[in-house]
C-alpha cells in the first residue's frame, strides 16, 4: 500500500500534536484513522509502534507529513511509520549514527544518515530492543544526552517498573 491515503495533508503541510499537551489532535486522528483503515496485521503493528513511541517520552510530537506518513519527532525526527502492501517500515532519520546491537535495522543500510526496519507479517517485534533504539534516536536529537536524561524517561524510572508518573 502506498503510504498516501485519502484526506492526507498536502506536501509540506504538517499537522502536529504533542503527546502530552494534545493541543492539536489532527495528526493523531490521522494516524488513528490510518491504523483503523488498514484493519489487518499492518494496522495492529503500527498501533503497537505508535503506543511504544508515545510511552517512551510524553513530549514526543506526532506529525502527518509527505501526503500521509506518520512521523514522530522530539527535537527533530525520531522515526516515521510507513505502511505498504507487504511491509511496515520504520525509518530513523539519524539511524546510521545509532547503536543497533540487536541488528534491528534491515533496510536502507547503504545510506550515510538514515536506517530503516522493514517488518513483515509474522515478524516478531523485539520491543525492548526497539525501545532502546527509539531512546537512542531521541538522545541523538537532544544533543547527545543519554535517553535517561530526558525528563519523561527520568520520570518513568522514578515511578518504578517502567510505569509513568505525570508531573504536576
Amino acid at each position: 500500500m502506498d503510504p498516501a491515503g485519502s484526506g492526507a495533508a498536502g506536501v509540506g503541510q504538517v499537522l502536529k500534536r504533542s503527546a502530552r499537551s494534545g493541543t492539536d489532535g489532527a495528526a493523531a486522528a490521522k494516524i488513528d484513522a490510518r491504523i483503523a483503515e488498514l484493519g489487518d496485521w499492518r494496522g495492529n503493528l503500527l498501533a503497537r509502534i505508535h503506543a511504544l513511541i508515545l510511552a517512551i517520552d510524553q513530549e514526543t510530537v506526532e506529525e502527518w507529513k509527505w501526503r500521509g506518513t506518520p512521523v514522530w519527532s522530539l527535537h527533530g525526527i525520531v522515526c516515521t511509520g510507513e505502511t505498504y502492501r507487504d511491509v511496515v517500515k520504520m525509518t530513523f532519520a539519524k539511524g546510521a549514527s545509532l547503536p543497533d546491537p540487536k541488528r534491528l535495522f534491515n533496510a536502507s543500510l547503504d545510506g550515510n544518515t538514515r536506517r530503516a526496519i522493514d517488518l513483515r507479517e509474522g515478524d516478531r517485534l523485539d520491543e525492548p530492543a526497539l525501545r532502546a533504539l527509539i531512546q537512542a534516536a531521541i538522545a541523538a536529537n537532544v544533543g547527545g544526552r543519554s535517553a535517561a536524561a530526558t525528563p519523561a524517561v527520568a520520570r518513568s524510572k522514578q515511578a518504578g517498573k517502567g510505569k509513568r508518573i505525570d508531573s504536576p
